[in-house]
């Protein structure tokens, strides 16, 4: 049984090279102790016979499909539903993990038993792999930061199944669509677990940095109902229903500045 599961989700990709960047950012880890499970969510493209081939000589990946789409959620759980490994390590489709990633990350939970999950800073590239800035995350995340937005980065996650077990998985309702990994992390505290951000670079995370992706407004109320329920799960209320209007509030400014009050947290 390998110590590592490394769960992904893949639907219709437009951009084969970036795909198989991905990919063998993964296999070529200095760690090698993991398996590679890969959810095509039900592609109407070649996505899923070009990974079966991009993968075939290499028996730690596991291609798995959804017979139609599901979503990131469902994805990630019909992984959860087959991964063996103790840790669950997160990856999307687009990005890079640096080579050393997994081997700083099961050093820390090995050593770390009072943490749950470990995240880091991501490096953000730009469509053609560039990098432009530095997206840093608090080291030592608690209730009241959630306040204000996520506090990890998504795809950095290193989890203990035992943990992601105990929540039953990624939360599949209409409104954590665009917000799976914000619900799951205020489940986990709320819980009185607690995450770690390694304040290393071990991850490329790709975002254009000319534009800030526009979130629409079904999707916003999505997040507020999400956050209605994180912030009343940690105790959190009344004090954050300011906070709960936060995605309403954010899709009414115009998305030039939104894209340079977003430059302007990066480094």
């Amino acid at each position: 049984m390998p110590k590592v599961s490394v769960i992904m989700g893949i639907y219709n990709t437009q951009n084969i090279e970036l795909l198989k960047k991905a990919i063998e950012s993964i296999l070529n880890q200095t760690y090698k102790d993991f398996e590679f499970i890969i959810c095509d969510d039900g592609s109407t493209d070649s996505t899923y016979e070009i990974v079966k081939e991009l993968t075939k000589s290499d028996s730690r990946v596991m291609l798995i499909k959804n017979e139609k789409n599901m979503g990131l959620a469902y994805s990630l759980n019909h992984c959860l539903s087959v991964a063996s490994g103790e840790y669950i390590a997160r990856m999307d489709a687009d990005d890079i993990s640096l080579l050393n990633r997994f081997e700083e990350q099961v050093k820390f939970l090995d050593y770390n038993k009072e943490y749950s999950l470990v995240g880091s800073c991501a490096d953000l590239i730009d469509e053609n792999s560039t990098t432009w800035g530095t997206r840093k995350v608090k080291e030592y995340p608690s209730k009241e930061d959630f306040l204000f937005g996520t506090c990890f980065i998504h795809p950095t996650i290193m989890i203990r199944k035992t943990i992601l077990k105990e929540m039953n998985g990624y939360r599949v309702a209409p409104e954590t669509k665009r917000a799976e990994d914000y619900d799951l992390f205020m489940r986990i505290y709320s819980k009185g677990y607690k995450g770690y951000n390694i304040q290393k670079v071990l991850y490329q995370y790709r975002e254009d940095k000319l534009s800030y992706k526009r979130r629409s407004f079904k999707y916003r109320f999505g997040e507020l109902k999400v956050r209605y329920e994180g912030f009343k799960l940690m105790g959190l209320l009344p004090k954050g229903y300011l906070y709960v209007l936060k995605p309403l509030i954010v899709g009414l400014i115009p998305q030039k500045i939104l894209a340079i009050i977003r430059n302007e947290n990066i480094q």
